[in-house]
């Protein structure tokens, strides 16, 4: 085999490798005409080498970044370095479809890309290689788990039934409101109330009866409350309410509307049509408390008065 035969044999191997591989391979000279499109790329984009050959590549991929682009090849060309981006820094440069049976949950392709300085032989960059890696099974595999992860410190947080805060995370959230009613002197309001004769719901329908009702309760006050006033479960049938900026009148408002709403509500059960009423307790933020559990003990004898004086009443504590 003579030197020239020897020359060829190894091009053709080169090329045959560069249309096999399974990366994208560009290659552009410093105006970003391409010179170099492997059969990675034709497949993913469906234009062939010959069509892109010297053509501006924004012109044909109008999605990519110019501006961001123009910035790293300047670079990789000035320094002669090859740079890195992955797809957490950004998902995709070629904004391809995602064709992997496995991933197909994505949209796109996720890509990591490798920018690569070409030298001619006297050493000065002309052209720069990209390197486009498809990484959306991993990307996939990490969304999917930080969803996961999302999901269960959610659920940590949450009561499953009915969605709103549960116990814990609610109290925590009362502690912060009364540390900062001591500190800024910003009035807040208090509220617990649970649902009246809840048991003989339970004993004559049924739990899962009793269930809708709770659900009907959480839903109610949340349809009423404002956005920044704070619900959660407190236990059972009985709820609380964190109302900030709120004084005693503005909460008793408020309070009056939930009860008033709930009084002539029916709930659609499979085992009967229900009707119930709640009994309410309000204790405004004051100086007198030494720290939130003292605030909630206030509210909470409140909503006993209102058991005690009879049921489907407003108190407001201190009365």
């Amino acid at each position: 085999m003579t030197i020239q035969e020897h020359d060829a044999q190894s091009f053709h191997w080169l090329v045959d490798m560069m249309e096999s591989v399974e990366v994208g391979l560009v290659v552009l000279d410093l105006n970003f005409r391409v010179q170099a499109w492997n059969g990675f790329m034709e497949n993913h984009s469906g234009i062939t080498a010959s069509r892109i050959r010297d053509q501006v590549l924004f012109e044909l991929f109008p999605d990519i970044p110019k501006a961001w682009l123009c910035r790293r090849v300047e670079a990789v060309a000035q320094l002669k370095m090859r740079v890195f981006t992955s797809w957490e820094q950004r998902p995709y440069l070629f904004k391809f479809r995602n064709t992997r049976p496995i991933t197909g949950t994505e949209e796109f392709m996720f890509q990591n890309l490798t920018i690569s300085p070409l030298a001619e032989a006297s050493g000065q960059v002309e052209k720069v290689c990209l390197m486009v890696y498809d990484v959306t099974d991993i990307a996939s595999s990490k969304r999917a788990l930080e969803h996961a992860n999302d999901q269960l410190a959610k659920l940590s947080m949450t009561d499953r039934l009915t969605g709103l805060l549960n116990r814990g995370t609610w109290e925590n959230l009362l502690d912060t409101e009364y540390e900062r009613f001591r500190r800024y002197a910003h009035t807040a309001s208090l509220v617990m109330f649970d649902i009246d004769h809840f048991k003989t719901v339970n004993d004559t329908h049924g739990h899962l009866a009793g269930d809708e009702v709770i659900k009907h309760t959480a839903a109610t006050m949340k349809s009423l409350l404002r956005q920044s006033d704070i619900a959660g479960r407190y236990g059972g049938e009985e709820f609380g309410i964190i109302l900030p900026e709120t004084d005693a009148a503005g909460a008793q408002v408020i309070c009056e509307r939930l009860r008033e709403t709930i009084e002539h509500s029916i709930v659609e059960t499979s085992a009967a049509d229900i009707r119930y009423t709640i009994s309410i307790g309000i204790a405004a933020s004051s100086t007198t408390q030494e720290n939130y559990i003292q605030w909630l003990q206030q509210a909470d004898e409140a909503l006993y008065t209102a058991k005690k004086s009879g049921r489907n009443k407003v108190i407001l504590s201190g009365q």
